[in-house]
């Protein structure tokens, strides 16, 4: 299988046999230092570092699959890939609206109804969200899931609930939790009605409360993410220009930056700046490194950021400090973002979802061929991967940090 994979990546990239290059890796190849897992597809890097002049090169939203495995399928590109998947990795779409980007943004877990909540697009394509129409929160029950796939095996289209939610809550675009036995929604606002931050009951009548709107009195400019700092319970989320962008907030008048809620006190501060769009955010299990992306190129401008930055987070001040890039992404932008319990680092790309080690190394993907805007896990065993139209469920081995 191994064979067979590698012959056709080196077939399509055209890659010379000067010196028998490409057949020693063919022989290196054929018999790799472990076993290829079901619905997956080993891609060496030495298959591809080399291109010949006029080869066919990509561009940022060109999807790199040189084994042409028809997707969702898992993409290894390091061995350091395969503790993640496990023995018997699968990944399946649960539910699937072609005509609407209904899974985008906010993916929570709630483990006592077994029921995962998410939002629809806001403001984007296919997202059924403009300046006068707020978009739409929901959830779908796992448990259904799981046994519509036991009896029909492979993909299913599961029905997901609408939650009604207040007035106040406008463009929710992020998410975590549970939190206090609530939700955390993060919204980034609509016309004049300000960006918030609300903690939501994921039970009947999901009644809300709202935590934050305002920085000392002046609007944030779309608020876009959030996580609850391990250990301190700290609210930590990015304010970024996506509701400017998409037509449905007024200029910003601050910058894009991550700030730090203490829902005790209700104090807010900055604890990061200097980006071009701050978007996803995560901690590692220790809350000791923090991760950020910084998605600039949506902008249009290919040179823009499409990165992952590293932070070392103050253990008395919480302050992001020491930042570095942990990864450049090579398909899309770097969305929402999650950490498993080895340090491993998840983010949301064009291609599906992207997986880092803590040095950088790109581990492996989950290539569901389209955009996969954010993913949560599901425990014990499940990733749930939002791509827009479409809602994958991946079983797989790693545990998400909670």
């Amino acid at each position: 299988m191994v064979k067979r994979i590698v012959a056709t990546s080196l077939g399509l990239l055209g890659l010379p046999t000067v010196f028998g290059y490409a057949d020693r890796l063919g022989e290196r190849a054929s018999n790799p230092p472990f076993d290829i897992p079901p619905q997956s597809a080993f891609v060496d890097p030495a298959s591809f570092a080399v291109l010949p002049e006029n080869g066919s090169f990509r561009n940022a939203n060109q999807l790199f699959n040189p084994t042409n495995t028809t997707p969702p399928f898992f993409q290894i590109f390091n061995k350091g890939f395969l503790p993640i998947l496990g023995s018997s990795p699968s990944i399946n779409v649960i539910a699937a609206n072609a005509s609407f980007a209904f899974a985008h943004e906010a993916p929570i877990y709630v483990p006592e109804t077994d029921e995962l909540f998410f939002c629809s697009n806001d403001g984007g394509a296919l997202g059924m969200s403009d300046l006068n129409h707020n978009n739409k929160v929901f959830k779908i029950s796992l448990a259904d899931a799981e046994k519509e796939m036991g009896a029909n095996g492979g993909n299913v289209n599961v029905p997901i609930t609408e939650i009604p939610l207040s007035d106040d809550i406008q463009m929710t675009n992020g998410g975590t939790g549970p939190f206090n036995g609530n939700l955390i929604l993060i919204n980034s606002g609509r016309g004049s009605l300000p960006p918030s931050i609300a903690l939501v009951n994921p039970k009947p009548p999901h009644n809300s409360t709202t935590l934050l709107n305002n920085y000392y009195g002046r609007q944030f400019a779309s608020l876009n993410d959030v996580k609850v700092h391990p250990g301190s319970g700290k609210l930590f989320f990015t304010d970024t220009f996506y509701g400017f962008i998409n037509q449905f907030r007024p200029a910003p008048l601050v910058p894009g930056q991550v700030y730090r809620f203490d829902p005790d006190t209700a104090a807010v501060r900055v604890v990061a700046t200097d980006f071009n769009k701050p978007n996803g955010i995560a901690f590692t299990g220790d809350g000791l490194t923090a991760y950020v992306s910084d998605t600039g190129a949506a902008g249009g401008e290919a040179t823009d950021p499409a990165t992952i930055y590293a932070f070392d987070v103050d253990e008395t001040t919480h302050a992001f400090k020491n930042r570095r890039v942990l990864a450049y992404v090579d398909t899309g932008i770097p969305d929402g973002i999650q950490v498993d319990t080895e340090g491993n680092v998840y983010t949301g790309c064009g291609d599906g979802v992207n997986v880092f080690a803590p040095d950088g190394t790109l581990l492996g993907k989950f290539f569901t061929g389209m955009v996969g805007a954010n993913m949560v896990f599901a425990p014990p065993n499940r990733l749930m991967i939002l791509a827009e139209t479409k809602l994958f469920l991946a079983k797989i081995a790693a545990k998400g940090v909670v």
